[in-house]
């Protein structure tokens, strides 16, 4: 029986830019015909793992990190074991070879999403096998020594690399491929990884996370500003800079789903560190907010509406259709609990006709009793009766 784990959260936003597209402007989507304010899943993602990590809501250990620079992270920890760094830093790229990893220069060519643990277990394998490749790799030989002017000098270098990588051991190959497991990152189990050369070690996503939209629709604002210069001659008037910065105002729902089982299996089966994974990414994912202009801004407002929802069958439904319509505050109604009250409205609707089903408990501060399934009144509750459901669903105790 499947098991999946869904959120919906209404969050007001104050005048701000936190995430924004390659002009500076806030990001924006049309939706229902009508311009909505936009935040993208990959910085709303970014924005839990870092939360995880800064409030040390899980081991360390158990968080990936996302790098062109895993050779010196290896490098880095076969030298703490007594390894030359230098020497380490020309043996680790040709053994990560095997695993179809290429590397120039000491960098990948796009960003890997490894787990700690991932990076420790190599270098164990490594240190293991070092004075086979100590003797294998040609010594002084970086990467871009294939790169030489002289054409005899470029031809020799890529034969020499050539033949390194061909003699590196298989079984150290094998040791490292079975290495890239994940290692037991609930990061990367939530939100996958694909390495192009190595389809092996690729993880399917077990969360998906939607591009969160303004239930309003927003104009487009600027804020012209100057800056003095505190050295300047008395005398001398005038800016010593200026510039606008664009914001707006939002009301955004944000949508995403877990599927329990597939996380589980991404962790090697682990049951309660996903569990775990799911407590603490469940508060990372109210609590945590992209961190684009914060400084100018300060657009710290917490979620107003935060409902969870665990189901164990049929597929995953978003309500965002409950805003094709753009809603509009009142004078008795603010935006976001006439927002609430569209959202669970359209939950209704959709229940009645497809009989979506499964555990719900809404923490609802909007004052529109407009709560889905069980109203709790905190988001330790709110997590504890998620959490709590979830073993339900899976038969855990």
């Amino acid at each position: 029986m499947k098991s999946m784990i869904e959120f919906h959260i209404l969050q007001n936003f104050a005048p701000s830019n936190i995430n924004r597209d390659d002009t500076g402007s806030p990001k924006e989507a049309v939706f229902g015909t009508h311009v909505r304010g936009r935040i993208s899943s990959q910085s709303m993602k970014r924005a839990f793992r870092n939360y995880v990590k800064e409030q040390e809501l899980l081991d360390d250990s158990s968080m990936g990190v996302r790098t062109k620079l895993a050779v010196e992270a290896i490098a880095s920890t076969l030298s703490s074991r007594g390894r030359s760094h230098e020497r380490a830093c020309e043996v680790v790229p040709f053994a990560l070879a095997g695993a179809k990893l290429g590397f120039k220069d000491g960098k990948s060519q796009y960003l890997l999403f490894l787990g700690k643990s991932e990076l420790a277990n190599i270098a164990t394998a490594i240190d293991e096998y070092w004075d086979e490749l100590d003797g294998l790799v040609p010594r002084g030989m970086s990467e871009s020594d294939s790169e030489a002017d002289d054409k005899g000098a470029k031809k020799t270098a890529k034969s020499k690399k050539t033949d390194a990588k061909a003699a590196v051991p298989a079984d150290l190959s094998k040791r490292i491929t079975s290495a890239l497991d994940g290692g037991k990152a609930v990061d990367i189990g939530l939100f996958g990884r694909m390495i192009a050369d190595s389809h092996d070690v690729t993880r399917d996503a077990s969360c998906q996370i939607a591009h969160a939209i303004s239930t309003n629709r927003i104009e487009r604002e600027f804020d012209f500003f100057t800056a003095v210069d505190d050295l300047q001659p008395k005398d001398n008037s005038g800016a010593g800079m200026l510039g606008t910065v664009e914001f707006n105002s939002s009301c955004y729902y944000r949508y995403g789903v877990i599927d329990v089982r597939q996380l589980i299996e991404n962790l090697g089966g682990d049951v309660e560190l996903a569990i775990a994974g799911i407590a603490a990414f469940l508060r990372a994912i109210v609590d945590a907010k992209p961190s684009g202009k914060q400084n100018s801004f300060a657009a710290h407002q917490a979620p107003e509406y935060v409902c969870f929802a665990v189901r164990s069958s049929g597929v995953p439904v978003s309500l965002a259709n409950a805003f094709e319509a753009p809603i509009r505050p009142s004078e008795n109604a603010s935006l976001t609990s006439k927002s609430a009250l569209a959202l669970a409205s359209h939950y209704k609707k959709l229940d009645s006709a497809y009989g979506i089903g499964g555990s719900y408990a809404t923490m609802d501060l909007t004052g529109s009793g407009a709560s889905i399934g069980t109203a709790v009144e905190s988001l330790n509750e709110l997590i504890a009766v998620t959490v709590a459901s979830v073993r339900s669903s899976i038969g855990a105790q």
